[in-house]
């Protein structure tokens, strides 16, 4: 019996039960950020549980000291490779004037699904439970984890921590890791390194209540003008070139290879602009802006608080002002490093601004060569009828995920949870483009060569989504090439993955199977 054959009927039987589920999820307020919902996200945590359990898969609740983490799966074998599944069930919050719906209703039109968290990042881990419970039901000799957070959208703060407490999970020969974007609608990409992030809060207090500008205005000091001057100081608004002393001596710049890779990656600069809605921007110039987005580092402004916002103008000098702001990192720049330097240079600045750290994540750059990448391609290649291009991630833990490379170990690390060895693991990304139609994509597909030789285990997801949810093909994790160990069955996990969403493709034969044979000395791995 062909391992496709009830395929077709449990897209059908399940698509309902997706869809449903998936607005279970949405309208939980699983807001991370905000105090208030600490107990929608706990409850998001429960209904998670029992998705898990519907399905037969064990399932827990994990205290970290913060928000909980969910860990489930299914451990049916010991010496069958072992796949961990990472997906983040916490939302931004839904404040922007573009919502033209309410952002925790969870909504169908067309091929359109509509709701906070559909795509970042509730729709992608249902995707994998959904594909993942086919492979079980199917018996695939694959052990399956799921490692579901809370905290992601808040820099995981105590991902680690809830982590090394969790003694159901086995270790993972490959590691899931699902949150990225494309280049563009109908682009796929291969993410391989990620930009890490320096948050931080700028505070100053100049008196103990606000004073009238008519009789202190000129000796009283302004708070809001002084914080605006330190900035101005820190970055060249225009150019956006950071005047922090030192701050570009560690930076890595990008090699010749990896400016190849942009030149051909297909970026063009109208559709980026189009895609985020940019009416101007800093330059135009396609290698500038691919530099600058994947491979520089930036110092960004993202609010200012104080003083009066009512309508109107009230002549008054506020008391205390606050500001947002954060730096993208490249290779080589340490965020404890350039804290000490941002640190350092606002004190001589202005003493009495208090700099507060709020967050830290070190970046990250993979290899796009060797045996696993080439697996990666093939597999994209595949899966959507076109070359993936390689791409520096623009986002961080905060907007982008993490980018697991290789046979990962998930170690306690305060900046990056996801701690990768080369060449055991390959994430892909998530169809970024508004109007991206994997089916049509996909429907284009033609044969390709035997997957018999993409060694390792896979997993993979994707989606038949367009503007609120994109097409996604997710993580083809791989083992070492060292290993005698092979699991045949495994490639074809791609093909379910993809009929789980309703795409039409090219189903692959199924193949003869092979025995497997135990490592001598595997590798260590360690929590």
């Amino acid at each position: 019996m062909s391992l496709y054959d009830s395929l077709e009927s449990y897209v059908k039987e399940n698509r309902t039960r997706f869809e449903s589920w998936l607005g279970r999820l949405v309208e939980v307020h699983t807001v991370s950020m905000d105090p208030q919902r600490k107990d929608d996200v706990r409850r998001g945590a429960s209904v998670a549980v029992e998705l898990l359990t519907a399905l037969a898969a064990d399932a827990a609740v994990v205290e970290t000291g913060g928000h909980p983490l969910v860990i489930g799966g299914w451990t049916r074998e010991p010496r069958w490779p072992t796949v961990a599944i990472y997906n983040h069930l916490d939302v931004q919050p839904a404040m922007e004037p573009e919502w033209t719906r309410a952002p925790f209703k969870f909504a169908i039109d067309g091929d359109f699904y509509y709701g906070r968290g559909t795509t970042d990042d509730k729709g992608p881990a249902l995707t994998a439970l959904l594909a993942a419970c086919y492979a079980v039901e199917q018996k695939m000799p694959l052990n399956i984890e799921f490692c579901w957070e809370l905290e992601e959208e808040i820099g995981s703060p105590n991902f680690g921590k809830g982590l090394s407490q969790v003694s159901m999970l086995v270790r993972p020969d490959s590691v899931v890791v699902s949150d990225t974007v494309w280049l563009a609608g109908g682009r796929p990409a291969i993410p391989y390194g990620l930009r890490g992030l320096l948050a931080a809060r700028l505070t100053l207090e100049t008196a103990d209540r606000e004073a009238h500008s008519g009789l202190t205005g000129g000796a009283a000091r302004n708070p809001l003008a002084e914080l605006c001057a330190a900035i101005a100081a820190c970055v060249d608004a225009k150019t956006g070139r950071v005047k922090i002393p030192g701050f570009y001596d560690k930076a890595r710049r990008a090699g010749k290879k990896e400016q190849e890779q942009f030149r051909k990656s297909g970026f063009e600069v109208k559709s980026f602009a189009a895609e985020h809605r940019l009416t101007k921007l800093r330059a135009n110039d396609r290698t500038t802006v691919m530099r600058r987005i994947w491979a520089e580092p930036t110092f960004e402004v993202h609010g200012i608080i104080g003083g009066y916002t009512g309508p109107g103008v009230k002549t008054s000098i506020p008391p205390r002002a606050e500001a947002k702001v954060s730096m993208r990192l490249v290779p080589d720049q340490e965020p404890a490093a350039v804290f000490r330097l941002f640190k350092r240079y606002l004190r001589r600045l202005n003493p009495d601004i208090h700099v507060h750290a709020d967050g830290m994540l070190r970046p990250y750059a993979g290899d796009l060569s060797g045996p696993f990448a080439e697996a990666a391609r093939t597999a994209m290649a595949f899966g959507f009828a076109k070359d993936p291009r390689g791409r520096i991630d623009r986002g961080s833990r905060h907007d982008g995920g993490t980018l697991a490379r290789a046979g990962d170990v998930l170690r306690p690390q305060p900046s990056r949870p996801w701690v990768s060895r080369p060449q055991r693991a390959v994430r892909l990304g998530t169809g970024g483009g508004r109007d991206q139609d994997v089916r049509e994509v996909l429907r284009r597909n033609q044969p390709h060569p035997s997957l018999g030789s993409l060694f390792g285990d896979i997993l993979c997801r994707a989606k038949a989504l367009r503007r609120k949810s994109y097409g996604t093909v997710e993580s083809w994790l791989k083992r070492r090439s060292s290993s005698s160990r092979t699991n045949t069955s495994s490639p074809r996990i791609f093909n379910i993955a993809c009929r789980v969403w309703g795409i039409t493709f090219r189903q692959w034969p199924p193949r003869e199977k092979k025995p497997f044979r135990r490592r001598k000395k595997p590798a260590p791995i360690w929590y």
